[in-house]
């Protein structure tokens, strides 16, 4: 009798267990199929996007297909024409916001771009250096072959911040441009170039590691207020980070530097909020799910989310991340003023467009640079850009 009442019970209680799963799966309404953009193949943020896409596919039954791009703007574009749902970004999503680099452009300008998730973990971002060069410090790289990717400016201007930090400028290296992040790190194991930006836990560069040139992260010792002080005029987004994992890294020796959110899973403020709540949602609720799939995705946490950086989160992500206890009111006041910014980039970007701006690709860029930073400056708004 006991033990027929126990099985009832155990019975009763996974049914119950099941209708709380099926009604919590009942919230997250996504596609059958759905397209992602990343970094390209073997990176972090490629391999990130993956666990994702796996787990959507077990647990809510959504075909994902990720998309390997080159650089921010081929990463962005199937988000903004509407083919691609999400696009796993770096810093390159506040470029786009801003205006600026390879976005003040006539096809481009100030993108609504807006964030669901983003990860920061054990790892950083630095300027990954060959070892054989005998660089170890920043400011040793003078002269040194810097590798930059063409239409990236979120590897390229951060590659400057780094230089920056140790005093130095793009006059001071030898720039080596390569078409994506890929083949610049494999330029890097081949010895055509001798330091290039990137997370300390993508695979490139562990293929340098336990190559025969080795590598070495040069240190950003956080009291170096001098050299943080050039670093941030650069790179305002980049913040003060203990790293921890990466290629040559680990808990017993870490490393001073610093990191900024990625992949940063972005997405436009034009998407309906019921789509981007699922689709964070899923990412939320399936978390346990992908956390150990791929280095660095122990970042992707509700909790553990960047509170208040430099690009506003979807509405549909605010509702998925106040049901999962992860907003606060501060986030709230914080988000709405840079949804007002992007309303004042928009506006400027609108009456610049009206007045005849020059048809020449560069002197366009040039004057709605000056167009911009006269409408923040109106706005009583910062400009990181200005000139």
């Amino acid at each position: 009798m006991i033990t027929q009442i126990s099985r009832f019970a155990m019975s009763v209680a996974l049914a119950g267990i099941a209708v709380i799963a099926t009604e919590a799966n009942a919230q997250v309404k996504l596609p059958p199929t759905l397209t992602m953009t990343a970094y390209d193949t073997g990176t972090a943020g490629f391999n990130i996007t993956v666990a994702i896409g796996k787990m959507m596919k077990d647990k809510f039954g959504s075909d994902v297909r990720v998309l390997p791009a080159g650089n921010d703007v081929a990463r962005l574009q199937p988000v903004r024409t509407g083919r691609a749902a999400v696009a796993g970004m770096g810093s390159g999503v506040y470029f786009a916001q801003e205006g600026v680099f390879e976005f003040a452009t006539k096809e481009w300008g100030p993108q609504p771009v807006q964030v669901t998730l983003s990860t920061v973990d054990c790892n950083g971002g630095n300027l990954g250096v060959a070892k054989d060069t005998g660089v170890t410090r920043m400011s040793d790289l003078k002269g040194k072959r810097i590798g930059f990717v063409v239409g990236a400016p979120a590897l390229n201007q951060t590659a400057l911040g780094m230089l920056a930090f140790g005093g130095l400028t793009a006059k001071d290296v030898k720039i080596v441009e390569f078409s994506s992040y890929g083949a610049m790190w494999k330029g890097m194991v081949n010895n055509d170039v001798d330091a290039a930006f990137a997370t300390t836990i993508t695979g490139p560069a562990k293929e340098l590691e336990t190559s025969p040139r080795g590598i070495i992260w040069p240190a950003l010792p956080h009291n170096d207020k001098e050299g943080w002080a050039r670093l941030e005029k650069v790179i305002p987004f980049y913040k003060k980070h203990v790293v921890t994992c990466g290629a040559g890294i680990s808990k017993d020796k870490p490393i001073e530097m610093g990191n900024y959110p990625y992949p940063i899973y972005t997405v436009y403020s034009t998407q309906p909020e019921d789509e981007i709540y699922s689709l964070t949602k899923a990412m939320i609720d399936g978390y346990d799910v992908y956390k150990d799939g791929a280095p660095g995705a122990t970042g992707m946490a509700a909790k553990l989310q960047t509170k208040n950086w430099a690009v506003p989160i979807h509405k549909g992500a605010v509702k998925a991340l106040k049901e999962a206890g992860a907003w606060t009111d501060d986030q709230e006041k914080h988000n709405n003023a840079l949804l007002k910014r992007q309303e004042t980039l928009a506006s400027a970007w609108a009456t610049f467009n009206k007045n005849n701006p020059p048809s020449d690709p560069a002197k366009f860029t040039e004057a709605w640079m000056a167009a911009r930073n006269a409408a923040l400056s109106k706005a009583n708004l910062p400009n990181e850009f200005a000139s």
